[in-house]
């Protein structure tokens, strides 16, 4: 363990996720559930048919303030590739906050409250969050500022049932639509929430003060269709999802478009840039990246955790052109039309040694500079035995294999099925 996972913090829901049998594990800094005693399984399976409720309050919170929207939203869009000048009142966008090179320093969530002009609110990562402070802090300028939210809690309530559960407590939230921010009043406590999350269901984040956060953690846990939910699960959930993570996926070394996230860069900004990085991403907006991420489905067999995602993986076109898919599911790309074949060299404690093959043919239509349309819909073949550790799961029965699976619009956190839309982390959150 090093310095930087020692834990050495608890969000305000501690004691109640002991009380609820939690496993406690170091995540971030911060002692957090990995799982109940139902299992990571159950509980994936039960936020995708009814609502689980994650504690994230350890992810952080803050707000850019200025004198007016406009000088706020140009201070934002200095630091991240997202348009914030055109942000509607009540909306919320996902962005990455970016080094000089292009590189993602963190992806995060902002948004513009209705009624309060000059004020943007950010959710960034947990384990990135006083570095984000740092560099946000850093370069401003003068007539904005950062403020840190210590004293809020984070929930998020996801599943199917989320939007009932929340409307039978008095949340008024059935007229939010995705990615729509509101503040309202839950059972008495007043919230502020979004239409998102980090699951690929439908739900919500609900920001509360930290002195409420147990009575409402406590109120949604009465409904019968609500029950607790580790990270352990958000972490399956979010890879079924086709959602990236922080520090796994995307990193310091990793564009918005070898990410696969150009679809968050919006048009005035590709064309005016005016953002660290600008040149190298409109150079592979234009010329295509010399890498991409992409997703591996597996149509049958064995769970594929990460220690079998690090094994080596290699791909060679007919042609003899070689690309290759790296530790991070990033796919280099040599070129060529042909046969993309993927072999996965087992030799993990979980594994075996024998990989076995799926050939996926790449037509001519297809640009490997692109969102690698044909080659990323590769299926991966295992015959591994089944892996405690729970890190990608086949699409449960009746659920669509959405475009973010076959890596043509991989989304970061808050994606619905199908739409591909954050947060952030994408992320080691």
């Amino acid at each position: 363990m090093t310095a930087a996972e020692t834990p050495v913090l608890e969000t305000p829901l501690a004691a109640s996720h002991v009380g609820l049998g939690a496993r406690m594990v170091p995540f971030a800094g911060y002692l957090m559930p990995v799982q109940y005693p139902t299992g990571i399984l159950a509980e994936h399976q039960w936020t995708r048919a009814h609502a689980g409720l994650f504690d994230v309050s350890h992810m952080g919170q803050a707000a850019l303030i200025g004198p007016d929207h406009a000088t706020t939203a140009k201070a934002l869009e200095a630091l991240i590739p997202a348009a914030v000048v055109e942000l509607g009142e009540g909306r919320q966008r996902y962005s990455q906050l970016l080094a000089d090179d292009g590189g993602i320093l963190d992806d995060l969530m902002f948004a513009r409250e209705a009624g309060a002009d000059g004020r943007i609110l950010l959710v960034v990562n947990a384990a990135c969050k006083a570095a984000d402070y740092a560099h946000i802090a850093a370069r401003l300028p003068e007539g904005v500022r950062l403020e840190i939210f210590e004293d809020r809690a984070l929930l998020a309530l996801q599943g199917p049932e989320a939007e009932a559960v929340i409307e039978s407590l008095g949340g008024a939230v059935s007229g939010l639509r995705f990615m729509d921010v509101a503040s309202i009043v839950i059972a008495g406590v007043p919230v502020h929430v979004s239409r998102s999350g980090y699951t690929g269901e439908d739900g919500f984040e609900i920001s509360v003060a930290n002195d409420d956060v147990t009575r409402l953690w406590d109120l949604l846990l009465e409904d019968a269709r609500v029950k607790p939910i580790g990270l352990g699960a958000r972490d399956s959930l979010r890879l079924e999802g086709g959602l990236c993570l922080y520090g796994h996926d995307i990193d310091t070394t990793t564009s918005p478009i070898e990410g696969g996230l150009a679809w968050s860069i919006q048009k005035r900004r590709r064309v005016e840039g005016g953002f660290p990085g600008w040149a190298r991403i409109a150079r592979e907006l234009e010329e295509g990246p010399t890498r991409i991420r992409v997703g591996l489905l597996i149509d049958r067999g064995a769970l594929l955790d990460e220690a079998a995602h690090r094994q080596a993986v290699a791909l060679d076109h007919a042609g003899g052109a070689r690309d290759r898919l790296d530790a991070e599911g990033l796919l280099e790309r040599a070129g060529g039309v042909g046969e993309l074949l993927l072999v996965l060299v087992g030799g993990g404690q979980h594994h075996d040694e024998e990989g076995h093959q799926q050939r996926h043919q790449i037509g001519e239509g297809d640009d490997p500079g692109s969102a690698v349309p044909a080659a990323a819909a590769v299926s991966l073949l295992l015959r591994h035995g089944r892996s405690p550790r729970l890190r990608c799961l086949r699409p449960l029965p009746g659920r669509r294999r959405d475009a973010c699976w076959a890596g043509r619009r991989s989304a970061c956190r808050g994606s619905p099925p199908g739409s591909c839309s954050r947060g952030s982390s994408s992320r080691r959150r």
